[in-house]
This record gives C-alpha cells, sequence and structure tokens, in this order.
C-alpha cells in the first residue's frame, strides 16, 4: 500500500464510500415498486427514507466517538457491514411482504451504516489535505450528493430486469465490495507526514466533542447547520409542485429541472468547499445565508421560467456546500484531532432538519395557501442563520 498518497488512501477511497451511501437519496426509485410489492400507501412508504436520514443523524452523533477510536479503516467497514445488511435485509424483508421488517433493515440498520460512513473519512481527509481541507471534505461529500444521479438509473434498470428482491441483493453485494476496498485502502496519515507548521497549529487547543458541545460557538454552527439543510431538503421535497405552480411548468419538465438540482446540489458541494480554502469558511457560510435571502424574495416575487430556475439553482448549490464545508468550518474553530466525534454531535442538525423542513412547508401551505408566499418564511429563517454566523465571524477573526 502507498502510504504517502493522499489521493490513494484518502481522497478516492473517501468518494467510494460516499458514492456508495449516498444511493440512498435514489429512494424514490424504489417508491412505486415497494409500494406494489407490499401493497402499501406512499404514507407508509416513505417512513422508510425518514427512518434512515433519521438514524444517519443520530448514529453519527452517537457512533462519533467510536468511529474517532476506531479509525477509518475498521469503521469503514462497520459502515459496510451495517450497510449492506440492511440492503439485503430489505430485499427480504419485502420477499416475505413485511413493511415493519423493511423499517427495520433499511431504516435502521442501513440508516446506523450510512451515519457511519457519514463521518468515516472526515477526519482523515483534512489530516491528508491539511493544506486544502475544504477541497478534501467537499471532494467526498460531493460524491454523496452526486450518488443519486449515478445509482438512479441503474437500480431503475435492475427493478426492470432482475425485479425488486433481486435488485437490493445485488446493489447490497456490490456496495459491500466497494465499501470493503475502500475501507482497506483508507488510512491515516502517517507519522511525519504533516509539515512543522501545521503539526504547530495542531497544538492548538483540540476540544473533545463533550468540551466544544458546551461552547456558545458549537450551538452557533448546529442553529446555522439546521437551517440551511431545513430550508433546502424542504425545498427539495416539493420542488416539483412548486415549479408547476409558479411558472406552469408540465410535470414532465418539472421533474427534469429537479435532475438538474441534484447536478448543483453536488456541484456546490465541491465548489463551495474549495473556494472555502481561499476566502474562510466563516466568510463562505455567511455568503451563502446573504445568497439564499435574496434568492428567497426573488423566488417569491418573480413567475418568469428561467428566473426561477437560476435562483433555485443558486439555492441548491448553497444547500450542497452547508454540508462539504461543516467539516472543516469545525475543524478552524475545534481542532482536528477529535472531528469526527464532534461531526458527528453536529449532524443533529441534519436529523432534526429532515423532519422539520418538510413539516414547514406542508403546514405552511395550507395555511398561505400558494408554495410561492411561503418562500418568505424561509427568507425570514435564513436571515436568522445569518445574523448568527454574522457573530461568529465577527468573533473568531477578533479573537
Amino acid at each position: 500500500m502507498m502510504l504517502n498518497n493522499r489521493w490513494i488512501n484518502g481522497a478516492i477511497p473517501a468518494v467510494g464510500i460516499h458514492l456508495s451511501i449516498g444511493a440512498v437519496y435514489a429512494w424514490s426509485v424504489f417508491t412505486n415498486p415497494v409500494m406494489e410489492a407490499l401493497d402499501a400507501p406512499l404514507s407508509q412508504v416513505s417512513w422508510v427514507f425518514s427512518i434512515a436520514i433519521f438514524f444517519l443523524g443520530m448514529s453519527a452523533a452517537f457512533l462519533g466517538t467510536i468511529v474517532e477510536n476506531m479509525g477509518p479503516r475498521k469503521s469503514g467497514a462497520l459502515c459496510g457491514l451495517f450497510y449492506c445488511t440492511g440492503l439485503i435485509g430489505s430485499g427480504f424483508a419485502i420477499s416475505i411482504g413485511s413493511l415493519p421488517l423493511l423499517y427495520l433493515f433499511y431504516g435502521c440498520i442501513g440508516g446506523i451504516g450510512l451515519g457511519i460512513g457519514y463521518i468515516t473519512p472526515v477526519k482523515t481527509l483534512v489530516n491528508w489535505f491539511y493544506d486544502r481541507p475544504g477541497l478534501a471534505t467537499g471532494l467526498a461529500i460531493m460524491g454523496f450528493g452526486f450518488a443519486a444521479a449515478l445509482a438512479g438509473p441503474i437500480i431503475s434498470n435492475l427493478i426492470i430486469n432482475v425485479g425488486l428482491v433481486n435488485t437490493f441483493y445485488t446493489i447490497g453485494i456490490v456496495y459491500f465490495i466497494i465499501i470493503m476496498l475502500s475501507a482497506f485502502f483508507i488510512h491515516p496519515v502517517p507519522e511525519g507526514y504533516l509539515p512543522e507548521q501545521q503539526e504547530h497549529k495542531d497544538r492548538r487547543k483540540q476540544y473533545t466533542a463533550n468540551e466544544a458541545m458546551k461552547t456558545w460557538k458549537f450551538y452557533a454552527l448546529w442553529f446555522m447547520l439546521f437551517i440551511n439543510i431545513t430550508c433546502g431538503i424542504a425545498l427539495l421535497s416539493v420542488a416539483s409542485p412548486i415549479l408547476q405552480e409558479t411558472t406552469g411548468m408540465s410535470a414532465v419538465a418539472a421533474a427534469s429541472i429537479v435532475g438538474v438540482m441534484g447536478i448543483f446540489n453536488g456541484g456546490g458541494r465541491l465548489g463551495w468547499a474549495t473556494l472555502s480554502d481561499y476566502f474562510g469558511r466563516d466568510v463562505v457560510y455567511t455568503g451563502f445565508f446573504v445568497l439564499e435571502i435574496v434568492a428567497m424574495l426573488i423566488l417569491g416575487n418573480v413567475q418568469q421560467v428561467i428566473l426561477f430556475q437560476v435562483f433555485l439553482f443558486i439555492v441548491m448549490t448553497c444547500y450542497g456546500g452547508g454540508f462539504s464545508c461543516i467539516p472543516a468550518y469545525l475543524g478552524d474553530v475545534f481542532g482536528t484531532k477529535h472531528l469526527s466525534s464532534i461531526h458527528g454531535r453536529i449532524l443533529t442538525a441534519w436529523a432534526c432538519a429532515g423532519i422539520v423542513g418538510p413539516c414547514i412547508i406542508s403546514a405552511a401551505k395550507e395555511m398561505l395557501s400558494t408554495y410561492q408566499d411561503t418562500l418568505f418564511i424561509f427568507a425570514v429563517l435564513y436571515a436568522c442563520a445569518l445574523v448568527v454566523s454574522a457573530f461568529l465571524l465577527y468573533k473568531l477573526r477578533t479573537e
């Protein structure tokens, strides 16, 4: 093994893990076939995905310290074990017609694998790419964002050709091989790899997860991430009906735009994270909320198709960028020694936002009648996050 190659022992394995677990975002491809196979309504089947995302956030929080102690190779293998057991078990659950068992395998067991896999490469990448931590985490988390675009068509074809149950078995085996290979190659930085100036930088106070959670900065970052995900995931959940209602698009055209939104979501993860290496995570995160406020105010007042799409895509880049910039931002504030466990704790914001975001937009739609009017509520939420982000930026730059 090439122990001093940060691409072979860091970036490529990390992308391999995230491309595998990111296939969870392709769940919509399974929705109709699962409904038919189990003779279950959408309201029950949609809980499978919600449970998986909830367990992703909570397992990342509560298993972060374990991942930290195990190291990236063992935790990567553990991710593969849980995630792929969840996929293969899902096939078994469908074969016997059990929705509760599907909740258990795909939602709970698979979700735990998602959480472990999501945080596994973070600290390793930040250390390998000490000079470009934003680029490093952006590469991996971009893989998570783009995974659905790759997995969706493949899964759809598999369902047609081999059936739903065999599709779960197939992807479970394939992803197990990819994740295990990635876990074999990923490796912490060897002794003496970090340059002297970086080692001096790392002698700053290195917070443990518990110590970080006793600071106001942790909760400021949690709130910023929570608002960014809440509003972004709410828009994603109703993107097609918003486009149809506001611009008069057909359902087919709106569906194609939703696919393009995924590209901007993934591209934003790499683009914004790379820019953060030059301008600082604090500046970039504050910029997210400025752009998102402007976008919400414009989207709430326009019906022109192209203009509406442009600002929707801008919001999606910021949504994706929020995920990719947060690990390096945490490293800037709390040090990198316990980054995996701190990152895991802050991902509880994702678990909460996954439930709160769709609830807010559904309730607001009922109260205000149109989706477009609900966007002003998001502008207010983004404004609250901007105040917190600007204050944190000020404190970090003046301390």
